[in-house]
């Protein structure tokens, strides 16, 4: 990811599509998984019959017990008028998969998963419109920088390393399925993005494939930090070395409550792209999607965004459905997408050029 990796072996269309039209990322997987109500057995196939760990809500899993529904609600996506989809792997690395008992199973999940939205974005792709597959790499349920224990602030649950090689095994298997770009996203902690980054960076290295990575935070509350204690501006400095397609937020906030962060964003990371997929508002347990917000009112939201120029990617997380994607993609069809610096990453070039001078 470093000066080269700007010529791309995969998802090399994308960055002209970003600097002319805003495009639309896909919406909430775990949201649509619930429409279909299913049980245990939903959750295992033949070889883990006998698994002794209870195993629904393990969504993951599902790219091989299940492929049908994954596939299902990949091409519902498509349809709405995403231009990216992303891979059912949020918590497809063996660290996670740990809790379930089925590490071992990480990267099978990821060449299943990778190559299950590879097919529907071939599928649903034409020369005016192509479609990309977002290799996820999820935060893990482990943080490398905050303790697990109140009464030991030194204490940890993970290592760099280790979590470096997990995310080293989930992208080998997003690689080898078909992805086109790696999506760092839902970042609460940046030690563990960093981990994520590295094992990104060694990959290409080791493979001579080169794909665009996409970074995206998530600002907990209204403090405008991240979990690990970091403001946006900082997590961004933290992570700007990596040279992101795009860098952006998504998750826990609905778009109300993100429009500062995200502005503050769009100011600061002058020399990339920006991503946002919020939230569909605020919980609400009685609210068929489990929130507040129904598509026009999310669609509405993200085309404010649009109008005031902060966007290049955008779309839903949790909350959100085929409808609010389809909503916000004609509502934010009318604006052209935010401008980044040209040459690429001039800014950031400058400035080590002012700081080895």
């Amino acid at each position: 990811m470093n000066a080269k990796s700007s010529v791309y072996t995969r998802g090399a269309a994308l960055p002209a599509i970003l600097a002319q039209r805003i495009a639309i990322i896909d919406g909430a997987m775990g949201t649509m998984i619930q429409r279909y109500k299913l049980g245990e057995a939903d959750f295992r196939n033949a070889a883990l019959q006998a698994h002794p760990k209870d195993l629904k809500g393990n969504n993951d899993l599902l790219v091989l017990t299940r492929p049908d529904v994954i596939s299902e609600i990949h091409e519902q996506y498509l349809a709405a008028g995403a231009d990216l989809i992303e891979t059912n792997t949020f918590g497809a690395t063996s660290v996670a998969q740990d809790d379930y008992g089925l590490g071992h199973l990480a990267r099978e999940m990821n060449v299943a998963a990778a190559r299950l939205a590879r097919a529907a974005c071939d599928k649903y792709s034409t020369p005016d419109k192509p479609r990309f597959v977002a290799g996820a790499l999820g935060p893990t349920p482990r943080t490398a920088s905050i303790s697990p224990d109140v009464n030991d602030p030194g204490a940890r649950n993970v290592t760099f390393d280790e979590l470096r090689a997990a995310y080293r095994e989930q992208a080998e298997g997003l690689l080898e399925g078909g992805a086109d770009v790696f999506l760092v996203e839902t970042i609460f902690d940046t030690l563990n993005a960093k981990a994520a980054i590295f094992a990104l960076d060694e990959l290409m290295e080791d493979t001579g494939e080169r794909l665009p990575v996409i970074i995206s935070g998530t600002v907990t509350d209204a403090s405008g930090r991240i979990l690990s204690g970091q403001t946006v501006g900082a997590f961004w400095y933290s992570v700007r070395h990596a040279r992101p397609l795009a860098v952006g937020l998504n998750c826990a906030l609905g778009a109300a409550l993100m429009r500062p962060y995200i502005e503050e964003l769009s100011r600061l990371a002058g020399d990339t792209y920006i991503s946002c997929y919020p939230n569909a508002g605020l919980p609400n347990p009685m609210s068929d999607t489990g929130f507040d917000e129904t598509p026009d009112v999310t669609g509405g939201l993200m085309e404010d965004f649009a109008r005031a120029g902060f966007l290049n990617i955008v779309g839903g997380c949790c909350g959100t459905t085929p409808d609010h994607i389809a909503a916000i993609a004609q509502r934010v069809s009318a604006y052209r997408p935010r401008h980044r610096q040209d040459p690429l990453f001039s800014g950031l070039l400058a400035a080590d050029a002012d700081l080895e001078a």
